[in-house]
């Protein structure tokens, strides 16, 4: 049931609520806070809190007269955090997740919550319910220094699916579970995954603007909890060479009339042998065609491309299985309501808003352009000969984040599931961020090339 205005106040006063918290995102992903005391509760569910807009990334270039910006909090969202959670608070805090308007009102069309929105209108008008997400999101927990910085040591050599002693971020991972449905999420499991210090948490399916929501709850409190033992956790996607990198699986199904629109129960021909709607095979087509174009998007950091290599459980190609994990869309063998396709190229890096947007575009295109993937492939995709890869129209996905802007810059499906404001900004970020990297002497040619040459 949607919350009220009322709701929310009437629940701050019963909880002792003393800071409230105004959270957004900017392009990047990264999660953005105004904190307001009490006496500016009322201000703030009205959506009448200002910020300036000119020092956030993405949302700052243009001229100083538009810089200010509105919060409107989305009632749905608000939740109060449990005492345990910032044992150094005093007092309750409580959090609603905003869109960003300028001051008449008008949505910012550079608010990343908004994009998602758009193609959610989008995917409503063509008849669908909603886009339904599960999320299996990756991360590590490293030992911090004496000081108490980051550092990439881990405190165990556990691996896929251990258990205590040997996992000794059990606590620590069993706590940011806790805390997690505490705040209303829904957890579907938890685990060690397969390099040492690596954990999983799977959030349970739910509506993409929601889903993405729980993604940006999810990273702040597993962070919040790891400082609480003395840990640092990272979403950074391959923050080790040599072992598994972290990456973040995303499980899609378009739902129609209450119902899966992905299933097929009478298995038609058209539709395969593995009981695939036409409406399941024109969405994953539609991934299929605009993967390389949005890989900037839901891989978006120089150290994202370092994942993508074979041998370390991450795709590097484009193509399709209803059983091998290899391939970057994998369709798991449940049917019925859980039929679903699993887009296995994304990171933890990226903003949920926009990947999510950019997959919901990509497979709304391919829907109405009634496109085909190639047939599945059943194999280890790394092992396909040339023969094989031309059969099942298998391609390469970029090998480094200039490739992926390149591709952006190319793809107008992508972009306009962003925005032309969102896509300018976010190139632009991205593009100073890989020329810093390419200018940059890295310890590895010292290592290469000072006593050499």
């Amino acid at each position: 049931m949607a919350r009220t205005k009322q709701d929310i106040l009437q629940e701050l006063k019963e909880q002792q609520v003393r800071f409230l918290r105004l959270q957004f995102t900017d392009i990047l992903g990264i999660n953005k806070v105004v904190e307001l005391p009490v006496n500016q509760f009322e201000k703030a569910l009205d959506g009448e809190i200002m910020f300036d807009g000119s020092s956030i990334e993405g949302f700052g270039r243009r001229e100083v007269e538009e810089s200010d910006m509105l919060l409107k909090p989305d009632y749905n969202t608000f939740v109060v955090y449990p005492s345990d959670l910032e044992p150094s608070t005093k007092g309750a805090v409580a959090r609603l997740i905003c869109d960003i308007a300028y001051p008449d009102g008008k949505p910012f069309e550079g608010d990343p919550r908004q994009a998602l929105k758009r193609q959610i209108e989008r995917a409503q008008k063509k008849g669908f319910d909603n886009l339904y997400v599960g999320s299996e999101v990756e991360f590590f927990l490293f030992n911090r220094s004496p000081e108490g910085g980051p550092t990439t040591h881990t405190y165990d050599r556990a691996g896929y699916f251990d258990l205590a002693p040997t996992d000794k971020g059990e606590e620590a991972r069993r706590d940011m579970v806790d805390m997690l449905v505490r705040m209303g999420l829904q957890l579907e499991a938890a685990h060690h995954e397969g390099a040492p210090g690596q954990h999983e948490i799977d959030l349970k399916y739910t509506d993409a603007l929601q889903a993405a929501d729980n993604l940006t709850t999810l990273k702040f409190v597993v962070k919040r909890v790891a400082i609480n033992h003395g840990l640092h956790a990272t979403f950074m996607p391959k923050p080790i060479a040599g072992i598994n990198g972290s990456g973040l699986h995303f499980h899609l199904s378009l739902f129609k009339n209450g119902e899966n629109a992905f299933y097929e129960p009478k298995g038609k021909l058209e539709a395969w042998p593995h009981q695939l709607s036409k409406t399941a095979l024109q969405f994953i087509a539609g991934l299929f065609e605009h993967a390389e174009g949005m890989a900037a998007i839901t891989n978006p950091l120089v150290n994202s491309y370092k994942r993508l290599t074979p041998g370390y459980e991450a795709p590097t190609s484009v193509a399709w299985s209803v059983s091998h994990r290899s391939a970057m869309i994998r369709v798991p063998k449940r049917r019925g309501v859980g039929t679903r396709a699993e887009f296995r190229f994304p990171d933890p890096s990226c903003n949920p808003y926009l990947a999510l947007a950019a997959i919901l575009g990509a497979g709304l295109e391919g829907i109405e352009n009634n496109l085909t993937p190639p047939p599945p492939i059943e194999r280890d995709v790394y092992e396909l000969s040339v023969r094989d890869r031309r059969k099942y129209r298998v391609s390469e996905m970029p090998g480094t984040l200039r490739e992926a802007l390149e591709a952006l810059q190319k793809n107008r499906v992508i972009r306009a599931a962003l925005g032309e404001q969102i896509y300018k900004d976010f190139l632009h970020a991205k593009q100073v961020e890989w020329n810093s990297y390419r200018i940059a002497v890295h310890q590895w040619e010292l290592d290469q090339y000072l006593a050499e040459y």
